[in-house]
């Protein structure tokens, strides 16, 4: 495979990326697992992100999967919220090794704010301690348990998606094939900002992105390892692990798709994209400019993180009715 060099990062980004690279390398390593959840990377509590808006929080305990550990799930909904209203299950980022179900609350929160959407987030187990398929199950799981209660929740089940970024991206995308295939809940849409998809990590971005940005390819190796452990990279791979390796994208809902130029998840995105066409399917994709991985997170006042994220709120819009 040639190799050229990566895309040039967006002027804006770039700068600010300088500045995230003094605390958050480019490249993670199994090492660096531990104090990186312990170190929380820097978010406020979420009472501070909720902070004067009328905005409810609830924590309930639901069952999990068969045989597995019950699941704490946040409830975010507005204070004056009108029963009958979209339903969001909030699948959380970071590379299936870190993160809560307050990663991304930033944004989720604006929708709940925007769409009057009830945003369910699950605290699903990460590995490597829990490898495959505990994720996906719990956010499964967590899906039924919404699909189930949206009466009390105050949700349309008829305007139900479930959607996140990076690794909580893959998770949606496997969550929504689980759904096709056990016939589960009937979702309007699936949400996939730059998800993470495919576990072999052999596209050209992938070789691209190393040493660079954020989540570069050896991040990529580290997170999908701790996952997947031996069966990476072979036939044991699930599909709903690893969406990428779906032969078949029929049948699914309606798919958002965005990734930046610079990061990645680029090439295995917008495949992902266009077999979901190829089948038939819809999917709007986006591939933002300049980008690096989390650009929108990691410097939401940048133009092109506004862009970004209006782009996903004018498509739930749509999708939702709201």
């Amino acid at each position: 495979m040639t190799v050229h060099p990566a895309p040039p990062f967006d002027v804006e980004l770039s700068a600010a990326l300088a500045a995230l690279n003094e605390m958050l390398p480019p490249s993670i390593t199994p090492d660096m697992i531990q104090p990186m959840r312990e170190g929380g990377l820097g978010a406020p509590p979420i009472a501070e992100l909720i902070g004067d808006r009328p905005i409810r929080h609830e924590e309930r305990t639901i069952s999990g999967p068969a045989g597995a550990p019950d699941l704490t799930v946040s409830i975010f909904s507005r204070a004056d919220h009108v029963d009958g209203g979209p339903g969001i299950v909030h699948t959380h980022g970071g590379g299936m090794i870190i993160g809560d179900r307050f990663t991304g609350a930033e944004e989720y929160l604006n929708w709940v704010m925007e769409l009057d959407a009830v945003v369910v987030s699950p605290e699903y187990r990460l590995a490597p301690e829990n490898p495959d398929p505990a994720p996906v199950e719990d956010c499964y799981a967590t899906l039924q348990w919404v699909a189930q209660n949206t009466r009390d929740l105050g949700i349309d089940p008829e305007r139900l998606i479930v959607g996140g970024a990076s690794a909580g991206g893959g998770l949606a995308a496997g969550v929504s094939l689980l759904a096709r295939d056990r016939k589960g809940p009937a979702l309007a849409g699936q949400l996939l900002i730059y998800p993470m998809i495919d576990d072999r990590n052999e596209t050209v971005s992938s070789h691209q992105v190393d040493g660079i940005g954020v989540w570069d390819r050896g991040s990529n190796d580290t997170g999908w390892d701790a996952l997947l452990g031996d069966r990476r990279k072979t036939d044991a791979v699930s599909i709903y692990a690893a969406p990428a390796r779906a032969t078949d994208l029929s049948g699914l809902p309606p798919a958002f798709i965005d990734v930046a130029t610079a990061e990645v998840f680029r090439d295995e995105d917008v495949a992902y994209a266009t077999r979901i066409w190829e089948h038939g399917g819809v999917a709007e994709l986006h591939v933002w400019p300049g980008g690096f991985h989390g650009f929108d997170a990691m410097a939401p006042q940048a133009a092109l993180s506004v862009e970004a994220r209006a782009a996903r709120l004018a498509w739930m819009r749509r999708i939702l009715g709201a």
